[in-house]
């Protein structure tokens, strides 16, 4: 049975706070497995209005409701209003998400700051950020994180080796190359190894292969324009023909405005004959299989503003 690894972004204070329990209680409706990746530092997301000078930044906002889905309040943390430690004042939240059963792991320290960051910074500035990712996580759950998933998909040289040292075996901080339509670039794209600094990693990567929602909504693919009520029907034609692909949703999103969608989703994925899965079911099936090795590399993909950590066609 192929299968459906579902990779769960956690990116603010809300989103943990109202988004993780409302997916908690449809993933668990539907019997689907998935793996929580939480931002365990402050919400700075008011940050992020510094994005408004980047290219394809506005086209992306106007196709997707910032406000709606994020709220007023949020897009004011670190900006007109003091942001909010996330990690201090959901730990209850996220323990709930272990103690029901998911998979639980490290999305970032601060999203804005390393997603804005992280691919022009020194390696003393890279172990910080995710040193302190590290030292919370235990804080909060008793035990060391076993994956993490990057901010944004976005990495540097330097984060991928820290994955090794602090010995994660499989993580997912980056993207399969998509073509226009959203469909895979490159049909063989799947798990592999990272080359280096001239050596292979021995952290897995699991790329996201299918578009996220946010990506998605209000274009226009092959003359239809993707709004709420076609874009499951869009993505489950993506996956119409079995293979095992990785789906990022965000707690903003798909635990909020778009959980129909994502139910919608769900539904579709088990008639198609998928079993959705966390990260760590996934790598029990794949860690002794013998992977590609590949390099760094940044590609732009449709319907997100910048460049990604993607997998080359």
């Amino acid at each position: 049975m192929p299968s459906i690894v579902l990779k769960i972004d956690v990116d603010t204070f809300r989103g943990t706070k109202e988004g993780v329990p409302n997916l908690v209680r449809l993933l668990k409706q539907h019997q689907a497995g998935a793996t929580f990746l939480f931002s365990l530092g402050k919400d700075h997301t008011g940050w992020a209005l510094r994005r408004a000078f980047r290219p394809g930044f506005f086209q992306k906002v106007s196709r997707t409701s910032v406000v709606e889905h994020y709220g007023v309040k949020t897009l004011m943390y670190g900006v007109f209003l003091p942001a909010p430690d996330i990690g201090k004042g959901c730990a209850n939240e996220m323990r709930a998400v272990q103690d029901a059963g998911f998979e639980c792991g490290i999305h970032t320290w601060d999203h804005v700051v390393w997603q804005d960051n992280v691919r022009q910074r020194d390696a003393g500035w890279t172990q910080r950020q995710m040193q302190q990712a590290y030292s919370r996580f235990k804080e909060i759950f008793g035990a060391a994180p076993k994956t993490h998933g990057a901010a944004g998909w976005q990495m540097n040289a330097h984060a991928f080796e820290q994955l090794d040292q602090f010995g994660m075996s499989y993580a997912s901080d980056g993207r399969a190359l998509l073509n226009d339509n959203g469909s895979l670039a490159n049909i063989t794209a799947g798990p592999y190894r990272l080359q280096v600094n001239g050596k292979s990693l021995s952290c897995i990567q699991m790329p996201t292969t299918l578009p996220t929602l946010d990506e998605m909504l209000g274009r226009d693919i092959d003359g239809i324009v993707i709004n709420g009520s076609n874009i499951a029907a869009t993505i489950l034609k993506l996956t119409a023909a079995p293979r095992n692909h990785v789906f990022t949703l965000h707690a903003e999103l798909e635990g909020q405005k778009l959980a129909p969608i994502f139910e919608e989703l769900l539904k579709g994925w088990r008639k198609q004959g998928y079993d959705c899965v966390s990260m760590a079911d996934f790598y029990e099936t794949i860690k002794n299989e013998k992977l590609p090795a590949h390099a760094i590399n940044w590609v732009e993909l449709p319907g997100r503003s910048g460049e990604l950590f993607a997998l080359a066609a």
